[in-house]
């Protein structure tokens, strides 16, 4: 697997960056030519991560969100997001549907559950009071 293309992106935790997010790694995506289902298991799931990042990683604070996008030479799409925020106590935990740690009712607990059945794999790593990076991987099956 060789890398053929990345961007690195950095913006403000502002809920109002989310569908900026979005739309900026399915543009970077289209270069593999994604069907548009694929596209907006992307998109769906990017929107996840960036949400869980403003709203866990940063609570009520300001910081900054990354994310480093890969596209491979065998269709794969890594994207990693990224926040130095409060970080995640119990990962294997937070990542169960329905648990939340919002204080908010808006909130259902589903992003975990909702990045893994729109990729090929989620991966979360999280040091307290260092951040949180979660990695999605999917891969773009190509047209013949």
């Amino acid at each position: 697997m060789r890398v053929i293309n990345e961007m690195h992106l950095r913006f403000s935790s502002k809920s109002s960056n989310e569908s900026f997010a979005r739309s900026a790694v399915a543009a970077f995506v289209l270069e593999l030519d994604p069907t548009i289902t694929e596209l907006a298991d992307i998109k769906t799931a990017v929107s996840e991560a960036v949400t869980n990042a403003i709203v866990h990683g940063y609570r009520r604070e300001s910081g900054t969100i990354y994310i480093d996008v890969k596209l491979t030479d065998d269709n794969n799409v890594i994207i990693k997001i990224r926040d130095k925020g409060v970080g995640i106590e119990d990962i294997k935990q937070a990542m169960q549907p329905l648990f939340t740690t919002a204080e908010s009712e808006e909130r259902a607990g589903l992003g975990f559950a909702v990045m893994q059945s729109f990729t090929d794999s989620v991966k979360v790593a999280s040091a307290l009071h260092k951040g949180t990076t979660v990695t999605l991987k999917k891969r773009i099956i190509p047209l013949k």
